[in-house]
């Protein structure tokens, strides 16, 4: 399963990479991008819910605006 998230607030590197970090200690992720350009994160792996990426976001400082 491959999920897209748009994500409010990134504006750098440093940015994207902490949201990287925290969605990929989530259990059931096997793989996290994040495009700071376009604000997006795609996590891709099983059994992972929309609830625990968002908390992961949020942990990270920033916020889920949309789930696609």
């Amino acid at each position: 399963m491959t999920k897209n998230y748009r994500i409010k607030g990134m504006t750098c590197e440093h940015c994207s990479n902490a949201v990287t970090e925290e969605v990929s200690e989530i259990d059931g992720v096997t793989d996290v991008t994040v495009e700071l350009e376009s604000g997006i994160a795609r996590v891709s792996g099983h059994d992972f819910t929309d609830a625990q990426v968002t908390a992961a976001v949020e942990e990270a400082g920033y916020e889920v605006i949309e789930e696609d």
